[in-house]
C-alpha cells in the first residue's frame, strides 16, 4: 500500500480541560485518491485532529460502556426505561424548529457518494438524500476520499458522470434538487488510514469533520437564495443518550472552532438499536439544540435484538427475518413510540427502508413489490410518521404518493401526536409475538445474502442489489447474527426438522460457492473474492464468541 504521510498543524485553541495541548504527530496513509488534496487540506486534517484530540477518550469510554450494558442484558435478559432520566420523560421542552430545507421531508432517498448516485440521488425528485458514508459504503480510503470531493463538486455546480455505455448524467436546477442529508460512520467504526499519535481517528469524526470544514460555510452562504442548504446530518449506529451527548458536543466544537452560529447543525438519529429505543426521549432531548428528528432503522434494529438478546432464550429467537414485517406487534409497538416521541417534542418522524429494486424484467415482480411498498408507506403515513426512505427512484413516486394522500399541502404532521396507546417495555420486546417460524429456506437466504453482500463490500461496493433488493450492510448483519443466534439456541427448521447447526451451514456455504461459479462463470468467478467472503462469513456467523459488528474483522481486507 503506498503511504503519504505528513503532519498536521498544532491543535488550535478552545481544547477542553485535560486533552493534550502537544503538537501531534499526524500520518495520512492510503493508496492514491485522484484530487484527494482538494480535501484533504492542511486546514481540514488539522480541525478533523482537533475533533480527535479532544472527543477520542469519550468516545473510547462509550465504547466500554457498550460492552457493559450487553452484559448487564446478558444476566437479566431484559430492559426498560432508565429510572435516572425519568425527569426528562417528564418534562415540558421541545426541540428546537426545524430549518426551511428540513420542514418537508415526505420523501428521502438513501445511497452512497459515488458520482453517479450524487447525481441520481440529487434528481430523484426525494426532498431529502441521505448521503451515506456508513452502511451504503464501502470504506476503501478511495470511497471514503472521493466521496467528499463528490459532495463538493456537487454544491459547486461542477458534477457530472458518463457511464461506460456513454450515457451522460448531469445535475437539474438547483431548486429541484433534494437536501443533502450526510451520514457519517457509526461510533464503533476507526479510520485506519488517518493516525493522530499512532491512534486512528473515528471514522465518524473524520467524515463529519471533513464535510463540515468544507461545506459548512458554503451551504450557510447559499441558504438564502437556496433553501435545501445547511449542515445536516444523520446519526447511525446510537446506543443511549450519552453518545447522543457526544455528537452535541462535538457539534458546538466544530461550529465554534469555524466561527458558525450555535444551532446551525441539524441531526437526525436512527433509532436503530434496542438500547435507543429505550431512551428515545433523552436522545432528543441530548440534542434538542441541534435536533431534527428520529428514523426507525429497521434492518439494524432487528440485527441489534438479536445481538442483544441471543442468548437471553427462546422467547427471543427472531424468525426467518423476510417474515418479520413493520405490522409485528414489537416492530409496530417501536414504530408507535417513536412517532409519539417525536411529535410530542417537535421532531420529524421518518420511516424505515423500502428496500426493493424495480425490475424492467418481470412485469409481475415489480407489480407485486411495489403494492407492499405501498402499503408499507400508506401504514407509515397513516401511523402518523412525516416521510420515509427508499433506496431507488423509481420508488419515490409510490412513497410520494402515499404521504401526499396524508399530508395534502402541509409539510409534515407534526402536529398529530400520533396513537394514544401507551407503549410499555415488554411490547418492545415481546420477540415471540412476532409469529413465523425459522427454516431452512430462511437459513439458505442468509447465507446467500451474506456471502454475495460481503463480496461486493470487500470490492468496494457498500450498496448492492440482491435479489431485486438493495442490501447494505445492516442486512448482512441480519443474516450472519440470525444464523449464530439459531445455532447456539439450538433451532430446529421447521420445513425440514433439521437442526441449525454450524455443519449445516459450512455445507449450504459450499454449495452456495459452487452455484455462483456456475453462475458467473469461471472468469467471473476468479476476478471476484468469493473465497475471502465465505471465510470472513463463516467467521462471524459461527465462532464461538459473538462478533459485534461484521465490519471490525472484515475492515483490515480494504485498501
Amino acid at each position: 500500500m503506498a503511504a503519504d504521510q505528513g503532519s498536521a498543524p498544532s491543535l488550535r485553541p478552545g481544547v477542553p480541560p485535560g486533552a493534550s495541548s502537544a503538537a501531534p504527530v499526524v500520518t495520512v496513509a492510503g493508496p492514491r485518491v485522484a484530487r484527494a488534496e482538494e480535501v484533504l487540506t492542511p486546514e481540514a486534517v488539522a480541525f478533523v485532529v482537533g475533533l480527535h484530540r479532544a472527543f477520542e477518550g469519550r468516545r473510547q469510554e462509550l465504547l466500554a460502556r457498550r460492552k457493559t450494558r450487553r452484559a448487564e442484558i446478558a444476566a437479566t435478559g431484559t430492559l426498560d426505561f432508565l429510572p435516572e432520566t425519568a425527569d426528562v420523560r417528564a418534562g415540558d421542552w421541545q426541540v428546537a424548529e426545524a430549518p426551511r430545507a428540513l420542514q418537508d421531508r415526505r420523501v428521502e432517498i438513501t445511497g452512497p457518494t459515488d458520482r453517479k448516485m450524487v447525481i441520481n440521488a440529487l434528481n430523484s425528485g426525494a426532498k431529502v438524500w441521505l448521503a451515506d458514508f456508513e452502511d451504503a459504503t464501502s470504506p476503501t480510503w478511495e470511497n471514503v476520499v472521493s466521496g467528499q470531493v463528490n459532495l463538493i463538486d456537487a454544491f459547486e455546480g461542477r458534477i457530472d458522470f458518463t457511464s461506460s455505455a456513454g450515457k451522460a448524467y448531469t445535475l437539474k436546477p438547483a431548486a429541484e434538487l433534494a437536501t443533502v442529508v450526510v451520514r457519517p460512520r457509526g461510533w464503533h467504526l476507526d479510520e485506519t488510514h488517518l493516525l493522530v499519535d499512532g491512534t486512528p481517528v473515528a471514522g465518524g469524526l473524520l467524515d463529519f469533520g471533513l464535510y463540515f470544514f468544507h461545506n459548512a460555510a458554503r451551504l450557510i452562504a447559499r441558504g438564502a437564495e437556496d433553501p435545501n442548504s445547511g449542515p445536516y446530518f444523520y446519526l447511525p449506529k446510537t446506543e443511549s443518550h450519552l453518545e447522543a451527548r457526544l455528537w452535541n458536543d462535538v457539534f458546538t466544537h466544530a461550529q465554534a472552532e469555524l466561527g458558525i452560529p450555535y444551532g446551525t447543525i441539524r441531526a437526525t438519529v436512527l433509532i436503530e438499536t434496542i438500547t435507543a429505543a429505550f431512551e428515545m426521549e433523552e436522545i432528543l432531548h441530548e440534542l434538542r439544540d441541534h435536533a431534527a428528528g428520529l428514523n426507525a432503522g429497521r434492518w439494524d434494529y432487528l440485527f441489534s435484538i438479536v445481538k442483544n438478546f441471543r442468548d437471553a432464550g427462546e422467547h427471543y429467537i427472531l424468525p426467518d427475518r423476510n417474515t418479520v414485517t413493520m405490522a409485528s406487534p414489537f416492530m409496530a409497538a417501536y414504530t408507535r413510540l417513536l412517532v409519539q416521541t417525536c411529535h410530542r417534542r417537535g421532531a420529524h418522524a421518518i420511516g424505515g427502508m423500502a428496500a426493493f429494486i424495480p425490475s424492467r424484467k418481470d412485469p409481475e415482480v415489480n407489480a407485486a413489490a411495489l403494492e407492499k411498498v405501498k402499503a408499507d408507506k400508506d401504514r407509515e403515513a397513516a401511523g402518523g410518521f412525516d416521510g420515509s426512505w427508499v433506496a431507488h427512484p423509481d420508488l419515490v413516486p409510490v412513497a410520494r404518493a402515499s404521504f401526499d394522500a396524508v399530508l395534502g399541502d402541509r409539510p409534515n404532521q407534526k402536529s398529530a401526536p400520533g396513537s394514544a396507546e401507551p407503549v410499555t417495555a415488554d411490547q418492545l420486546l415481546d420477540i415471540a409475538g412476532a409469529g413465523g417460524t425459522c427454516t431452512r429456506a430462511g437459513l439458505h437466504n442468509a447465507v446467500q445474502v451474506g456471502i454475495r453482500y460481503i463480496e461486493a463490500w470487500l470490492r468496494g461496493h457498500g450498496a448492492v442489489g440482491i435479489f431485486n433488493m438493495m442490501e447494505d450492510a445492516a442486512t448482512a448483519e441480519i443474516s450472519r447474527s440470525q444464523i449464530w443466534q439459531w445455532i447456539n439456541n439450538g433451532v430446529v427448521l421447521a420445513d425440514t426438522g433439521e437442526k441449525a447447526t454450524a455443519e449445516l451451514v459450512r455445507r449450504l456455504v459450499a454449495e452456495e460457492l459452487a452455484e455462483l461459479r456456475t453462475e458467473l462463470g469461471e472468469a467471473a468467478y476468479a476476478g471476484g473474492r468469493w473465497t475471502e467472503a465465505a471465510r470472513l462469513f463463516e467467521q462471524v456467523s459461527l465462532a464461538e464468541e459473538f462478533v459485534d459488528f461484521l465490519t471490525l474483522p472484515a475492515l483490515p481486507l480494504l485498501d
